[in-house]
């Protein structure tokens, strides 16, 4: 037995034993990692792993909300909704994102853009989110997405509502655009997430609160590669508000339609509310390229456009007001009593100051001229003569009072306040004392004066209402979607000139007879059974040499501008317009007073008549003897004092 004990141990070695003893060690402590770790992924981190397992199955998909429309204040259409095929990637969906945006460009083509970049942009993105690659994309690719769909994992095709202008270029910098929310607009505003709309200009931009709406969400199965399986559940997206804006769509496109072939703006103005009825700027843009995603080619042809598209000119072109600023000069004149409406000043052409000629429009002059008839015949002199008298700090008061110098305060970006300068403005700008022979260029519009359109249309719209300036505006109301207001907007005063009853009277009165008499500059933009009152004007916009009757050759930034402002009807003010033809190279009773015109014809619903037409309209019968009859001066009626003969009277028609 003893031998057999001794055989047994030396057939099992200790180097052995040592062996079996580290391998059955070993085993236990592979036994005990797995243990280990198994409690780790299964207790430890358990529910990050089981959700990361659901989001791989079941998803949380965002519904964008739609987009407010927006409404003329007749409540027609004016911005609407459509619905967009976007090409979404979900980068988790794909083992090789390089290969799927390769094989995506390989099927769209180039002009798809660089959709790798777009990829890149979103990495800071939550995972799982869809990064749209391609807006609104044709049927012909939508086909060839679907047909390939197993060789794009991760890709899909969703549809979503995108923001549509169907009437492109009209009102467009009123109106504004949308585009892709930035890195920064997302960190400045909650809510927003990668590839949302948000509104970048205009009433998109001011209004976007309120058009933005409130997204909704879906729990959707989807399969390895993402594709969609089935919707588990639904929460509905709330629409957003509709804007019911002050804009007569009618209005605005027979506006658009009466500036085709000019370059500059219109703006009409509810006389009584500083509302606004139409506002347009040429050239413009179309808002659609920005809601679909616009190209960098389309971009820098905008940019680089020497007209530049993408400025408002209504806003922000600043423009000398010419001869129309002839109105404000008056009403400074009879407030500060320099003149009387029977003062008489004589032009024979010219005004010799210092050491020059400052001329008169008309070499061979107007004669003895009082206010009334310097405002219809825009007599320079006459307005040179007032300017002495006034001064430059008086005129810039009376300039102030109607609101020039400085922005209306209508929201839209970027707005201009203009210039009118006065002896502490040219001091601090210029470190130089004003001089008198300043004030003349100045008193007929030119020299520093610069104004807006719409500046110039809420000084037409305080001569007609009574003098009150509004704040001019372009909302109405906000809607929800059952038609019940959630906001409305009401007229807002800004301040009342606080001029005598007779000053403004004296002006309408002067201003209809610029349109409807004989001797008037602005008698094309007469109309059969309205009287409209209005002041024309020519900027110059340089002081080029060559032919200054026609401007001949001289290239488009040296032309002058053509002005028309104007209110109807005189007995009962309720519109103010302004007509800007810039660089037109026409005076503002050629250029500016027909589209005016065409303007007032649409609002009154009178069918738009050629020139022999309105001819025919000469026995119309001005309706200013009702209110301005204890002003008028009788003499008016009479020869005109200066002996100027009938030719020179109707060549007054096509100046100014």
């Amino acid at each position: 037995m003893a031998s057999t004990l001794v055989t047994s141990r030396r057939e099992v070695p200790n180097e052995f034993r040592r062996r079996l003893s580290f391998a059955l060690a070993l085993v236990v402590a592979l036994f005990g990692l797995t243990v280990v770790r198994l409690w780790h992924l299964q207790v430890s981190t358990g529910d990050e792993y089981r959700s990361l397992s659901e989001h791989n199955r079941i998803r949380l998909k965002r519904v964008r909300a739609t987009r407010g429309t927006i409404l003329d204040r007749n409540g027609d259409i004016v911005v609407d909704n459509r619905p967009s095929f976007d090409l979404v990637l979900v980068p988790e969906d794909t083992h090789d994102v390089p290969a799927t945006i390769a094989a995506l460009t390989r099927l769209l083509g180039p002009e798809v853009g660089d959709l790798s970049a777009i990829v890149a942009a979103a990495r800071n993105r939550p995972a799982f989110e869809d990064v749209v690659l391609v807006r609104d994309l044709d049927w012909e690719h939508i086909v060839k997405i679907e047909t390939h769909q197993f060789e794009l994992p991760g890709v899909s095709v969703q549809v979503g509502p995108r923001r549509t202008y169907p009437f492109g270029q009209m009102a467009a910098h009123l109106l504004g655009y949308v585009g892709e929310v930035s890195q920064q607009e997302r960190e400045q505003r909650r809510g927003y997430h990668l590839g949302d709309l948000i509104g970048k200009a205009g009433a998109e931009r001011y209004w976007e609160d309120y058009l933005r709406g409130v997204d909704g969400g879906q729990q959707v199965e989807v399969d390895s590669v993402g594709r969609r399986l089935r919707v588990l559940s639904e929460v509905d997206e709330t629409p957003g508000n509709s804007l019911v804006l002050t804009i007569d769509r009618d209005l605005q496109q027979a506006a658009e339609a009466a500036m085709e072939g000019h370059d500059g703006s219109v703006v009409a103005l509810d006389a009584r509310t500083g509302e606004i009825l139409a506002m347009v700027s040429r050239p413009a843009f179309d808002p659609n390229l920005f809601a679909r995603g616009i190209r960098l080619s389309e971009w820098k042809a905008l940019v680089d456009d020497r007209k530049r598209p993408l400025n408002s000119k209504a806003v922000q072109g600043t423009y000398p007001p010419g001869s129309t600023y002839k109105v404000v000069m008056a009403a400074a004149a009879l407030e500060e009593g320099v003149i009387t409406p029977f003062t008489t000043i004589f032009c024979g052409g010219g005004l010799f100051f210092g050491n020059r000629t400052f001329r008169c429009w008309r070499p061979q002059g107007h004669g003895a001229v009082n206010v009334h008839e310097a405002l219809v015949r825009s007599c320079d002199v006459f307005f040179y003569q007032v300017g002495q008298r006034l001064g430059v700090d008086t005129i810039a008061e009376y300039s102030h009072r109607f609101g020039l110098g400085a922005p209306t305060g209508i929201t839209l970006e970027h707005e201009s306040g203009g210039i009118i300068p006065s002896s502490a403005w040219k001091r601090q700008r210029f470190g130089e004392p004003w001089y008198p022979g300043e004030t003349l260029s100045i008193s007929i519009g030119q020299g520093y004066v610069t104004t807006t359109p719409l500046q110039m249309a809420s000084v037409m719209a305080t001569v007609a209402n009574g003098g009150v300036v509004y704040k001019p505006r372009f909302v109405k109301r906000v809607e929800s979607t059952d038609g019940a207001t959630v906001r409305e907007e009401r007229p807002e005063v800004v301040r009342d000139v606080g001029f005598k009853k007779s000053t403004l009277l004296q002006i309408r009165d002067a201003l209809s007879d610029v349109v409807n008499s004989k001797r008037g500059t602005g008698s094309n933009a007469k109309l059969p059974g309205v009287e409209v009152g209005g002041k024309t004007g020519t900027a110059q916009a340089s002081r080029a040499g060559g032919d200054k009757t026609s401007q001949k050759g001289w290239s488009r930034e040296k032309r002058d501008h053509a002005w028309f402002i104007a209110f109807a009807p005189v007995d009962n003010p309720e519109i103010a317009l302004v007509v800007l033809a810039e660089h037109s190279g026409q005076h503002g009773g050629t250029a500016a007073a027909p589209i005016a015109r065409k303007v007032f014809a649409r609002y009154f619903g009178i069918p738009d008549e050629d020139e022999a037409a309105l001819k025919r309209t000469a026995g119309f019968v001005p309706l200013h003897d009702q209110y301005g009859a204890a002003i008028r001066l009788s003499a008016l009626n009479e020869p005109y004092p200066g002996g100027a003969d009938a030719d020179a009277d109707a060549e007054d028609h096509a100046q100014d």
